[in-house]
């Protein structure tokens, strides 16, 4: 599917190229700085940049939006979009108020899709995203690169699969060919008019994978595991801090007599939970660390049984499942001289476990 980038004004386009030429992720406007950065995970300012006034910021949105756009943004407080960019990539864009001034975030999607052993993604989710059903979560904070990993399974499973792949995300980021798989992308608010009718339609659409973006609610949530159940390969995403949080999250949500049926229900659809994060690589770029846990027998039973307090410890005992933790993860990549022990700790909600994963690691290599 090849999109025609978008007609931008050239001052915006100007900036996206020198993010695009120093390999960032983000470009922020807004008023009192000067357009602002985000390479290696830190906000920089562009060189000799004055700061930019209420009227700077008001015109630079104005160079990114349509002409629908524009109508829609004038009656919003925040207002999200994309577009496609030189063919070289896709502009995701979110503009709010803040102060009683516009301001604006744009993130830029590369073009190509980046494969598994480029990401690093673990062999064992690799495997779980070829199965034909289950549930598979990809967790971490805003900006840990969880839509690229989606994107990248996809790409995977569109290389090696004969089969109908349907999203639903707001907005689109990764733009995906037909290749083995026949690939649809719903857009909310352009391709559906929202969220829930899509998700209410799409088994119609005779799917055998779906990614069904961010689960908000106990109804997203609810569909996710049904059509696990029902013979559907599903990807989604939560906002947690590590791969047991995700598990209690999605039983929370419900009230507390539906959480024993939801329980038996994610216990039987569960594949596996990816929690990830970014980190600075020394040199340049960014790296990802991964925590991984695998829907063993055991973790079932635990789900089951609402000891999801305890599946931090099959996680630490998992390895010979594809299990690790995010300490093991990083402690890999500080060993293998990738990132600084600084920003390890600083990403390591167990910094004793990070600790005693870098002496197993030595001990292993020494003998």
């Amino acid at each position: 599917m090849h999109e025609t980038p978008r007609s931008i004004g050239s001052r915006i386009d100007s900036l996206l190229e020198s993010l695009w030429n120093q390999g960032g992720t983000d470009l922020h406007l807004t008023v009192g700085l000067p357009p602002m950065l985000r390479v290696r995970g830190e906000l920089v300012p562009i060189p000799d940049a004055s700061a930019l006034t209420v009227r700077d910021t008001e015109t630079l949105i104005e160079e990114v939006l349509s002409d629908e756009q524009k109508q829609v943004w004038a009656g919003a407080y925040e207002y999200d979009f994309s577009f496609s960019w030189r063919d070289q990539a896709r502009i995701r864009g979110n503009a709010f108020m803040q102060r009683s001034a516009a301001a604006l975030a744009l993130r830029m999607i590369p073009r190509a899709i980046p494969t598994p052993d480029e990401l690093g993604i673990p062999q064992v989710i690799r495997n779980l995203a070829l199965r034909h059903q289950g549930l598979i979560l990809v967790t971490g904070p805003t900006g840990s690169g969880k839509s690229t990993t989606l994107a990248s399974l996809i790409d995977l499973i569109n290389q090696n699969r004969g089969c109908h792949i349907v999203t639903i995300e707001d907005p689109i980021e990764y733009v995906h060919d037909h290749k083995k798989a026949a690939v649809n992308q719903r857009e909310v608010g352009i391709d559906t008019e929202s969220f829930h009718n899509a998700l209410r339609s799409v088994l119609r659409e005779d799917p055998d994978v779906l990614l069904v973006g961010e689960m908000r609610d106990p109804e997203s949530i609810q569909f996710a595991l049904t059509a696990a159940e029902t013979g559907h390969l599903v990807f989604a995403t939560l906002h947690t801090n590590d791969t047991a949080q995700s598990v209690a999250r999605m039983i929370d949500v419900f009230p507390a007599e539906q959480q024993d049926q939801v329980r038996v229900q994610l216990a039987a659809a569960l594949s596996g939970v990816v929690y990830q994060r970014l980190i600075p690589q020394i040199g340049a770029g960014l790296v990802a660390a991964y925590e991984v846990l695998v829907a063993t027998a055991p973790v079932r039973n635990l789900i089951k049984e609402g000891k999801t307090h305890q599946l931090r410890n099959c996680v630490l005992t998992g390895g010979q499942d594809g299990m690790v933790t995010l300490e093991q993860s990083l402690s890999v990549l500080l060993q293998a001289g990738k990132i600084s022990p600084e920003d390890a700790a600083a990403r390591s909600l167990y910094p004793k476990d990070l600790e005693s994963s870098a002496r197993s690691f030595l001990a292993s290599v020494m003998g």
